[in-house]
């Protein structure tokens, strides 16, 4: 790998750059008009602008993507995460332009990107799954059938479905057969598929999950994260390790992790996510995410592994650098994410210019960002400003870091949301992990003043 586009921007795009200069591999960012003076765009060895503003002209322009990777000379292609980082077609695009796709083949992304071909293919590899339907509902089967011998709550699911979105709730049966008519409507609309499952609904679930990388040969965990603390199923606040999991059931994700990784063959660094009611101290498998997760940094924290070299290395020789005798876990690690977000305002974006910034220091935390003083926050694109990372001997000493570095950071020209991380952090839930993926849309006051 001699030459690396980037098909993102932001923060992702920072981080691939450097650590792609690191190894020695020299890299051209793809920008949309507004990003060209980004500090992706300065970072990277170059850039080349593939469209204005919308995403759809810009980042998730497959074809002016690929011509910008081809008319400059790069042999390979890292997505990133959110864009194309889970497109098979695109996958299967750069591979047959003959680039290196820095990711699994277009075939597992396509896998585990169908939720209910996800899930069986976990069940045959022996993950947990939660009682649900097998495979899609077949809209001539008897639905209400099924669901009595899943029971109530449920969930019903779009097999396309992602991020949150495609998912609705039905709490008893009258409400069932109007939910799939209207689920399957939406899924059509929004992911060109109508196909939906049924699932078990487990109240005040955490959301864990683990990070694997493989090689096609070779296949690892580097251990497991916990990412509950979300607000409309986005992820605010995660950590590494989960706490308070029993061992029976950190093992028993952390193996049958790797065995889904073998069953599908996996090439590169994914993460299988798990839903864990400790009501009944158990976990069952949700999906499986084909690209570098967001919250990422604070497993390399806990592993001294850089997963994006590891990537990079996966895809450009066909092997990874460790084995699962070398990961050893230290200390505990807890990531912020910092969103333009005005918190008074029901967490409408706030775009505009940012006209002061000071982070924290020490050696105990790390920034990444991909913002700085003059950078424009656009409406158009997520609203994340950068990732606060700590890590610490101990869980309490790295949530009191985090509140220093919260307490030390200064955003100036912008809204964001450090003030709400702050409360949040302080909460007794947190303290006790007793929060579960819905406590934030239980919290009354979490618009009070901090």
């Amino acid at each position: 790998m001699k030459k690396l586009l980037i098909a993102n921007r932001g923060e992702i795009a920072v981080r691939i750059a450097r650590t792609a200069r690191e190894m020695g591999i020299e890299t051209l960012l793809v920008a949309s008009e507004p990003d060209a003076d980004s500090l992706a765009a300065r970072t990277a060895d170059g850039f080349v602008v593939v469209g204005p503003a919308p995403a759809p002209a810009s980042y998730l322009n497959q074809d002016a993507i690929l011509a910008a990777a081809v008319e400059n000379g790069c042999d390979a292609i890292h997505p990133g995460y959110g864009f194309l980082s889970e497109n098979a077609v695109f996958a299967r695009k750069v591979a047959e332009a003959g680039l290196t796709w820095v990711g699994p083949d277009a075939d597992a992304i396509e896998m585990m990107g169908n939720k209910s071909m996800a899930r069986e293919s976990a069940r045959k590899a022996g993950v947990p799954v939660l009682r649900g339907t097998d495979g899609p509902l077949d809209p001539e089967a008897d639905a209400l059938e099924a669901a009595r011998g899943i029971g109530y709550p449920l969930v019903v699911k779009a097999s396309a479905g992602g991020g949150g979105r495609g998912i609705r709730f039905v709490h008893k049966e009258d409400e069932l057969l109007e939910t799939i008519e209207m689920a399957r409507g939406e899924a059509a609309s929004v992911f060109g598929d109508p196909t939906v499952y049924l699932e078990r609904f487990v109240q005040h679930a955490r959301h864990v999950e683990v990070q694997i990388l493989g090689d096609g040969t070779n296949f690892i965990h580097l251990g497991d994260r916990d990412c509950s603390m979300q607000r409309r199923s986005q992820k605010v606040i995660e950590e590494a390790p989960a706490p308070d999991l029993p061992d029976a059931v950190r093992r028993t994700i952390r193996e049958s992790s790797v065995e889904l990784a073998r069953e599908c063959g996996y090439s590169g660094a994914g993460t299988v996510e798990f839903l864990y009611d400790p009501a009944g101290h158990e976990a069952a498998f949700i999906e499986m995410n084909t690209r570098i997760q967001v919250e990422h940094p604070i497993t390399e924290q806990i592993t001294g592994v850089d997963l994006i070299r590891e990537q990079l290395l996966i895809a450009s020789t066909g092997s990874m650098s460790i084995g699962q005798e070398d990961i050893r876990f230290s200390g505990h690690a807890i990531e912020c994410r910092l969103n333009a977000e005005d918190p008074d305002n029901n967490f409408f974006p706030s775009p505009g210019v940012i006209t002061a910034l000071e982070w924290p220091a020490g050696d105990w935390v790390r920034i990444d960002t991909g913002v700085e003083v003059g950078s424009s926050v656009s409406p158009y694109y997520d609203s994340m400003l950068a990732k606060l990372i700590v890590h610490k001997d101990t869980r309490e000493a790295a949530t009191e870091a985090m509140l220093t570095a919260l307490d030390e950071t200064r955003i100036e020209g912008v809204k964001t949301t450090v003030p709400v991380l702050k409360k949040l952090l302080r909460r007794p839930e947190f303290a006790a992990v007793s929060h579960h993926s819905k406590f934030i849309e239980t919290v009354t006051d979490l618009m009070e003043a901090t």
